[in-house]
């Protein structure tokens, strides 16, 4: 899938600079050449040896090699590859980034470079959730820059929570996705999908009948027209599209944080089916059914509108903001109502009543409804319909909005 490609590998310092090495490996397989480049904290973690040796070639590490830079080395090194990677991308390494420091190897060819850059974050989790990071990270989005990960689980240090270092695998996936061609490349778009699972107690859950199909669709199409897709997903029954950012939450509550820490967007389209409701005072024991004893009342309170919210954005708002209407009566006039309500550029309505075997099922049948007015679609398969859109949301970015 890399044949030909050249991917400039910058290796920061962090522990989990040894997967480094195996992504070395992986992306040889796929048929790229791989430039390693070390840090000096990376070089604490990878030897230049090893990494010179799975890449095949030499692993730079000085910016003053007086040889090198007698032909401006780091200006050639900068801008022959097709890909710069920074993996690990510490705190510090994407703090560099975001503000255009160079004092070093690594950072003088991330600020030289006329190519993409994508970089998979590895920090301790206070780290990665510290608001100076949220905002270099949001800087560094604005910038085109791209992402893998980071994922969430235990650290070296013994804490847990988002700020792991993707796995190699997922980074060249990631990598793969970023060197497509086509007509969203640099452009970042959103996608939310699946349900949403509100619990009652620790074993039950107000949840709906959505697999997240068309959303798994959705981002898969996106990524192959060379979008940068952030993916947030509810407990879906089918695996995400590989090739994008995956962010899995539960609850209505946890995928409106994941938008919003996801944004900016040049688009975003909400295709999950979030759920209206929660459960107001959730109990954190089993609820016990008492014999002969009336059933438990259950006071719900409303879930935030993550369309609506998005959509009324002063600052922020991605040039396109496409939502989702899964109807069972009148479609076309709930669905046209609620593009006004919500406030989003473009509605796509389906019926979803049980006759049509939509909700869960392979193929939908939608109608697009814009500021222009409806455009029916036949039905097709889910894979068509989301190629269909893609390419809608690709030509509406190319001329400048929706």
């Amino acid at each position: 899938m890399l044949a030909g490609k050249r991917i400039l590998l910058i290796i920061g310092g962090g522990i989990a600079a040894f997967k480094a090495l195996e992504l070395i490996r992986r992306l040889r397989e796929q048929g790229a050449t791989v430039t390693p480049v070390l840090t000096r904290a990376g070089e604490e973690f990878v030897t230049p040896l090893s990494a010179a040796a799975l890449a095949g070639q030499k692993a730079w590490r000085d910016l003053f090699d007086l040889t090198d830079e007698a032909e401006m080395g780091h200006i050639e090194l900068s801008r022959a590859a097709d890909l710069v990677v920074v993996a690990p991308a510490t705190a510090d390494l994407m703090a560099k980034m975001a503000h255009g420091l160079a004092n070093d190897l690594a950072s003088t060819l991330l600020l030289a470079t006329d190519k993409r850059v994508l970089v998979a974050p590895a920090m301790n989790v206070r780290m990665w959730e510290h608001p100076a990071t949220r905002r270099n990270v949001e800087t560094l989005r604005g910038d085109g820059v791209l992402f893998a990960g980071p994922d969430e689980g235990e650290m070296a240090c013994g804490e847990y929570g988002p700020g792991r270092m993707a796995e190699p695998e997922a980074i060249v996936e990631a990598v793969v996705a970023a060197l497509r061609d086509g007509p969203l490349r640099g452009r970042h778009v959103l996608v939310t999908s699946g349900p949403t699972h509100e619990p009652i107690d620790p074993v039950r859950y107000i949840a709906n009948r959505s697999s997240g199909a068309q959303g798994a669709a959705l981002g898969r199409a996106l990524a192959a027209l060379g979008a940068d897709v952030t993916f947030v997903t509810g407990p879906a029954s089918v695996p995400p599209p590989e090739g994008v950012r995956v962010v899995r939450v539960e609850t209505a509550r946890e995928m409106l944080e994941a938008v919003r820490q996801a944004l900016p967007a040049d688009a975003a389209v909400f295709a999950a089916a979030v759920a209206d409701w929660r459960v107001a005072a959730g109990s954190g024991s089993k609820i016990k059914k008492e014999t002969g004893g009336a059933p438990p009342e259950i006071a719900l309170a409303e879930n935030p509108d993550i369309l609506a919210t998005v959509a009324a954005m002063k600052t922020g708002r991605p040039a396109l903001v496409v939502g989702f209407a899964a109807e069972t009566d009148e479609v076309i006039a709930n669905a046209a109502a609620k593009r006004l309500r919500k406030g989003c550029d473009w509605i796509v309505a389906n019926d979803v009543s049980p006759g049509t075997g939509i909700m869960g099922g392979r193929e939908n049948a939608v109608t697009l409804i814009t500021a222009e007015g409806a455009e029916e679609w036949p039905r097709m398969s889910k894979e068509q319909v989301a190629g269909r859109l893609a390419a809608r949301i690709a030509e509406a970015l190319a001329g400048g909005g929706a």
